[in-house]
């Protein structure tokens, strides 16, 4: 009979354990929903630049183009650490009615386009910037630039559609980031 017993607390410690790590899948998710998945964007608004940081090309390239092209900055600044990309490539190279300035940042990183976009700032006396990225990005990518630039920086985002494998993949990969960059300066 003992034995028995014993399978049966086994068995009810194994579901406890599992619904407590449920539990705390779920709070992680709930928790985290507004830093991932609906971090703060700005609406768009007259700047010096905008800055589309290195990644997916997932629509941040078309949305920046299109914000120059409806007037909201001068200039649009490419992080392009891609080795051969042919998009890239013809976006570089493009014949714009707005200055394209593309740059491979270092390190290739987000804090390295936070360096980058100091420098750049610094030099052409800017206070605002629209940095364009993508959805999970964007408040720790509002974080590392803020520390290499105190200027106003305006988030712009796609939108691109994610599966949810890709959602959970952000989820552990911009989390590790955050604690990365907590321990870095710019």
């Amino acid at each position: 009979m003992s034995g028995v017993r014993w399978r049966v607390r086994r068995r009810t410690r194994h579901v406890l354990i599992a619904c407590a790590a449920g539990l705390l899948v779920v709070a992680t998710v709930a928790a985290l929903w507004p830093v991932y998945v609906r971090p703060r964007t700005d609406p768009p608004a007259p700047a010096d630049a905008i800055l589309v940081l290195g990644g997916a090309h997932d629509g941040r390239e078309q949305l920046a183009l299109r914000l120059a092209r409806e007037g909201y900055a001068p200039r649009v600044l490419f992080s392009d650490p891609y080795e051969y990309s042919a998009r890239m490539n013809r976006i570089c190279h493009g014949g714009y009615s707005f200055e394209v300035v593309c740059f491979d940042p270092d390190p290739r990183t987000t804090r390295g386009e936070g360096r980058a976009l100091a420098e750049y700032a610094r030099a052409g006396g800017w206070n605002r910037v629209i940095v364009v990225t993508f959805t999970p990005h964007i408040s720790r990518a509002r974080y590392i630039i803020g520390k290499c630039w105190d200027g106003e920086l305006l988030f712009a985002d796609p939108r691109p559609r994610l599966s949810p494998a890709r959602w959970a993949y952000d989820y552990l990969y911009q989390s590790a980031a955050y604690v990365e960059a907590f321990f870095e300066d710019c």
